[in-house]
């Protein structure tokens, strides 16, 4: 069996390979639409949820896993059990596997399990599930690959343009007024995380084109040694704009490598029909 396991909440996109390993599970939340209940999981139509979103005047909401479902994906003959979340200052997801892990302990208490936050979401939470499995498949002992996971997650870098500001107008974190003049306009926010996990505006631009140059520049500005960096580009329903994206990257940055993600059904709801994501 596994020496190792990674659990991950479905905000997190799963690279191919890791979909049928065993070494790899997602926990899905569950996405709300108009009343009605859609698991995050390999069901989740993209499509047809945008659809529902756009058509929905109220904002779509997600449900985190409950503790006992992490401590069921915990329940494995791994040695090392490592989970994911997306960022506990966007969802209560980090609690409460921190609870599973508690659950699961009280019945296998020589259990090694570790709860990452992300501090991010999509993509952020794949590069973190790749830096364990680097670590695990380098030999590093637990303990050892919690403290180089933590550092990796401290230095990462997260950056998103949303294509539509209705998901921020109707969670209330943009006015009516505020998002129809921007709208009206044609100005694109440039967003990213805080060091804490929180979402903040870094900049804005009038047109998305505009807005995603500034956003390449904020990522070379702020990526130090890119050349041992892996780099994650997650779009929602926008794989031309994400080719675009990568081209301009390669153009001023060595990467190790850069990875193309399509979004999932929770980083779907955030990006929204359009949106990219860009995380190092």
């Amino acid at each position: 069996m596994s020496d190792f396991k990674i659990v991950i909440d479905s905000c997190g996109e799963l690279l191919e390979q890791w979909k049928d390993d065993p070494r790899y599970e997602s926990v899905p939340l569950i996405l709300t639409v108009g009343g009605e209940d859609i698991i995050d999981d390999a069901s989740f139509d993209q499509k047809s949820f945008l659809a529902k979103v756009a058509a929905c005047p109220e904002c779509p909401k997600s449900s985190c896993p409950s503790p006992e479902k992490y401590m069921q994906a915990f329940e494995t003959s791994a040695e090392h059990v490592y989970a994911v979340t997306l960022s506990a200052e966007l969802s209560g997801s980090y609690n409460s596997a921190v609870l599973g892990k508690k659950l699961a302990l009280e019945e296998h208490p020589e259990k090694k399990i570790h709860i990452f936050n992300s501090r991010s979401a999509s993509v952020g939470e794949t590069l973190i599930a790749l830096k364990i499995t680097e670590c695990e498949e380098a030999g590093m002992s637990f303990e050892e690959t919690v403290d180089e996971v933590e550092r990796y997650i401290e230095s990462q870098n997260t950056f998103f343009v949303l294509e539509s500001l209705e998901t921020l107008r109707k969670n209330g974190r943009l006015s009516k007024v505020k998002a129809f003049v921007a709208t009206a306009l044609k100005i694109k926010p440039v967003m990213g995380a805080t060091p804490e996990g929180t979402i903040c505006q870094l900049d804005q631009a009038r047109g998305i084109n505009k807005a995603l140059v500034k956003m390449v520049d904020y990522v070379v500005s702020r990526t130090k040694n890119s050349s041992s960096k892996v780099l994650a580009i997650s779009h929602c329903n926008c794989p031309k704009r994400a080719e675009i994206l990568k081209e301009a990257i390669l153009e001023r940055m060595d990467l190790k490598d850069i990875l193309v993600l399509n979004t999932a059904g929770v980083s779907s709801m955030y990006a929204n029909d359009g949106g990219v994501i860009v995380v190092v």
